[in-house]
């Protein structure tokens, strides 16, 4: 199991991407959340076997229709909390 934190930038606040991460991370059977940040930013802490995280984190690099992602900052974290389900946070 492992975890990835990702923060994502560009056009991905009022665009449904947090439904859209978590629509893809519940069919991938990925656990954590996605949460807006107040930087404009939108944030996401996923937890799952690495080839399922990377494909998860294909998806994040192109978001919904309506996205456009110009970045990505990725951090793989050891010790992380552990999730039980995959959720929406508020900011």
């Amino acid at each position: 199991m492992k975890t990835m934190h990702v923060v994502i930038s560009g056009l991905v606040q009022g665009v449904g991407f947090r439904y859209f991460a978590m629509q893809k991370a519940r069919a991938f059977g990925i656990r954590g959340y996605v949460r807006n940040l107040y930087t404009g930013e939108v944030e996401v802490v996923a937890q799952a076997e690495e080839e399922i995280l990377h494909a998860y984190l294909a998806d994040l690099r192109i978001g919904p229709r309506s996205a456009q992602v110009s970045s990505i900052r990725l951090v793989w974290q050891d010790d992380a909390e552990m999730y039980n389900s995959f959720d929406i946070r508020g900011t």
